[in-house]
């Protein structure tokens, strides 16, 4: 039940030079030029590695190499604790201490050919190549002392020129069954072919999350790490068992290495876009990317029977068309029932990982309610599970619909609005949503949340290279952009109630069929302070008032003083936000954002103004005289 005999020879020998450490003769044609553009691999020497590591070899007795969902079961529930077989046939696993990622462990090696790409800063934080090879021969040894090994080989993406071969090795069937959920795998032709095919070679996961790393190895900040060197092609995770750490490092891998291809040198709109985004297709062949943060709708909104899904978190924009990168989908969980998400219900059968969740010891029934281990309960289960998917997951149209969505929990942001090539890029870079009391601990009131082209957390260059590609590629392709608020209208969260389902589902509907694209430009208004365009009119039976904040508010009883009060500190969340990433973006694109009415401006000038005059007046010496007096 290992490795098949015909592939067993070539595949151990990759893997004694994966876990050897031995990169391509740099002598040869193929070592001069990167895994996936023109980059090179760093020699053995660049990294001072003992001799002795030369010697390292694969010698663990079992490999189980793409091994079946029975095999991988069968390995969990023998040699994996608080694995168990569910009411539906699903594999329930832990994950251990981490139930979640660990952004703050997550370093990128600071490498020739990728340092002035990397957006370096509190996302990406650099690594010495030193380090990462302690901790890759830190995870080598964990490996290799190891009675079985897993290993898993497939792609990450659809499309054929753009994919990037991916090989995990793990001591964890949980994970082997989890990345092949994940990952796109290869025929039998093109497993036969995976080697000759990955030119050079693979990226390589080498997931070690049941070892810790030693925190005292220079840049460690705990006993977990999670490192990524792009230009060598490998990714090292020590310290965490969560499996959603290889999903969001393979996708960190394209967001790197998509925006090269097919060449550097081309024009943004010629370029590959990876997007952390849903994607569906209507029968008439129309793509639409839906963007948005946790609670904005983006998964029950996407999800639209009438049309095939292409994928639910990562695609990439190609100068042919979308593509998703996975092969699979990774879902929340949390209070999940079949009547409030019936697609998702029914994926979790035999073949899907079900993990950290609590269920009934007697009838293995799960219940999606108790959080009493984590609130980031998860299922992850093969894109073909699900019904209307569409296989291969791809399309060969460039998308007519580009939709952010946000929940505003102010109440200030319209339901739709129409952006301009300026406003997009502007609010693609803010990914704005809000959290409200209820959602996490100790939110007691709306808080504003932004994460940079809706995937903060993953992104390798900086966000403005990201949004430049997608306002050129809509521009290009005739595609148009818009503001889709699901939050609260009439007032904030408290005072106003949250848009209703059944209009924001038609305000989609009317972005699929046309109808806010046929109104003439006569019939949209810009909005005050946020300079969005709003409809003139009612859309469908959702009323104008609805549609237009301020008039909303008037018609539940609050003033426009009290919008325009909302509206203006609203703005400067979304200006403080921005300075982050200001300097490389252009004046249009600033502009392009939220700007203070001159009324608010002014008085929040004469207010500094009265503020100087009296902290001089409390600072002179006779003032503090009289006051000691």
């Amino acid at each position: 039940m290992a490795c098949p005999d015909n592939l067993k020879q070539g595949i151990e020998a990759s893997l004694r030079d994966h876990l050897a450490g031995h990169v391509p003769d740099a002598s040869s044609e193929a070592a001069t030029q990167h895994a996936f553009e023109n980059s090179h691999y760093m020699s053995r020497k660049d990294f001072d590695i003992n001799e002795e590591a030369q010697d390292l070899g694969l010698q663990v007795e079992e490999i189980y190499y793409n091994a079946s969902p029975g095999v991988l079961y069968e390995q969990a529930l023998k040699h994996e604790e608080g694995s168990f077989i569910t009411a539906t046939g699903a594999l329930s696993v832990t994950s251990g201490k981490k139930t979640g990622r660990s952004p703050k462990d997550k370093r990128i090696v600071e490498e020739t050919d990728s340092v002035r790409d990397i957006w370096w800063g509190k996302v990406n934080t650099k690594l010495d190549p030193g380090s990462f090879e302690i901790n890759r021969e830190r995870a080598v040894d964990y490996l290799n002392t190891q009675k079985r090994i897993y290993v898993v080989d497939g792609f990450a993406g659809w499309d054929e020129e753009y994919r990037v071969p991916i090989r995990v090795i793990t001591s964890r069937a949980y994970h082997a069954l989890f990345m092949q959920n994940m990952l796109v795998m290869p025929t039998a032709s093109e497993l036969a072919q995976f080697e000759s095919n990955a030119f050079p070679r693979p990226f390589v996961i080498f997931n070690a999350g049941c070892f810790p790393c030693n925190r005292h190895t220079a840049g460690m900040s705990s006993s977990t790490s999670v490192a990524l060197s792009l230009c060598r092609g490998e990714m090292v995770i020590l310290g965490s068992q969560y499996a959603g750490e290889m999903k969001k490092g393979v996708f960190t891998v394209m967001m790197y290495h998509m925006p090269l291809r097919p060449a550097r040198h081309l024009p943004p709109a010629e370029r590959a876009l990876p997007l952390h985004s849903s994607c569906n297709v209507g029968p008439d062949g129309d793509v639409s990317l839906f963007f948005g943060l946790s609670g904005t709708g983006k998964t029950t909104l996407s999800a639209d029977p009438r049309r095939e899904l292409i994928g639910d978190d990562e695609h990439v924009w190609t100068s042919k068309g979308v593509f998703n990168i996975e092969g699979g989908c990774y879902a929340k969980c949390i209070n999940l029932s079949e009547e409030k998400e019936p697609e998702i219900f029914r994926a979790i059968r035999f073949g899907s990982v079900l993990e950290n969740v609590v269920f009934d010891q007697c009838n293995r029934k799960v219940d999606f309610d108790n959080v009493s281990i984590t609130e980031n309960t998860r299922c992850a289960y093969p894109l073909q599970f699900i019904p209307n998917a569409r296989i291969p997951a791809k399309v060969d149209t460039h998308p007519s619909n580009v939709i952010l969505l946000t929940c505003d929990a102010f109440g200030v942001l319209p339901p739709i609005s129409k952006l301009t090539k300026e406003q997009v890029m502007y609010h693609f870079i803010s990914g704005y949503t809000a959290k409200v009391a209820g959602t996490e601990m100790g939110i007691t009131e709306p808080q504003a949340t932004f994460s940079a082209c809706f995937g903060g957390p993953f992104l390798a260059m900086h966000p403005f290279a990201y949004a430049e590609m997608l306002a050129a590629k809509l521009e290009k392709h005739g595609g148009h952009a818009w503001l889709l608020n699901t939050g609260w209208v009439g007032g904030q969260y408290g005072t106003g109630e949250r848009c209703a389902l059944k209009y924001t589902r038609q305000l989609v509907d009317a972005v699929h069929d046309g109808t806010l694209a046929g109104l003439s430009d006569d019939q949209w208004e810009p909005m005050p302070m946020f300079g969005l365009l709003v409809p003139k009119c009612g859309i469908k039976s959702v009323p104008k008032e609805v549609l237009r904040p301020e008039e909303a508010w008037a018609a539940n009883g609050q003033s426009s003083a009290e919008y325009r009060k909302a509206a203006s500190n609203l703005a400067d969340l979304f200006q403080k936000n921005f300075e982050e990433y200001a300097d490389r973006c252009t004046p249009a694109v600033v502009q392009a954002g939220p700007q203070r009415a001159p009324e608010v401006v002014a008085a929040l000038e004469a207010k500094k103004v009265e503020q100087s005059k009296s902290d001089t007046e409390t600072f002179k010496p006779e003032s503090r005289m009289q006051a000691a007096a």
